[in-house]
């Protein structure tokens, strides 16, 4: 989150912010207040987010259940195609969805695409939207409202935001630890592969930090 606030020099009170929280997490000691924590992270993101956002969007915060702006929109789309893409990954894998280690288990949703799902939303959703918005390949035409509150991308917008989607799944890096090209779908892959090794105890998972 911070490297994608980073890109505006403008937002060093934003990661200052970001940063003493983070300075916290090492005093959790439940699940419960690790995701606080977090909860008060994404609030400061989100308002040093609005200001990375070129076109003329409204923005005030994040909402959900449901989505009643563009941006909102946005972010539950390309979150709901994050944790497709991760449950894609993770079936390729032996590890069981419904058993995680954050989001609370269930057998009636897959909550370890949520987790896994953490890691890479900064790293592909955020950037993805802000891309396609500051280049006005998604302009406000391209969303449509439900009785005037419940927004949400139309079609076009939609078939904009997965050919992109899928774009960006195929852009590959060079990976420091393989010595080869890797593709971003693919380093999801390897995060499912890291967590078996954590749970076999073969090697003490480290979650995948951006290094280009």
């Amino acid at each position: 989150m911070m490297r994608n606030l980073r890109k505006r020099k403008e937002e060093t009170d934003t990661i200052e912010a970001i940063m003493a929280v983070q300075s916290g997490l090492q005093t959790c000691t439940d699940i419960t207040m690790l995701m606080g924590k977090e909860g008060q992270i994404r609030k400061h993101y989100y308002e040093g987010f609005r200001q990375l956002i070129k076109q003329d969007f409204a923005f005030a915060k994040r909402t959900k259940q449901p989505p009643n702006d563009p941006i909102n929109a946005l972010l539950s789309f390309g979150n709901t195609m994050m944790y497709q893409t991760v449950l894609s990954e993770i079936y390729r894998t032996s590890l069981n969805p419904t058993v995680s280690f954050l989001h609370e288990p269930s057998t009636k949703r897959f909550s370890l695409s949520l987790d896994l799902a953490e890691i890479f939303k900064p790293l592909i959703v955020d950037p993805l939207i802000l891309s396609l918005i500051n280049k006005k390949n998604i302009t406000k035409k391209h969303f449509d409202y439900l009785e005037g509150e419940v927004c949400y991308l139309n079609e076009e917008g939609k078939k904009r935001f997965i050919r992109a989607w899928e774009e960006r799944l195929q852009t590959s890096i060079m990976h420091r630890k393989l010595k080869r090209k890797t593709t971003y779908r693919y380093l999801i892959r390897l995060e499912c592969y890291k967590l078996i090794k954590h749970v076999i105890d073969d090697e003490v998972y480290k979650p995948l930090k951006a290094w280009w």
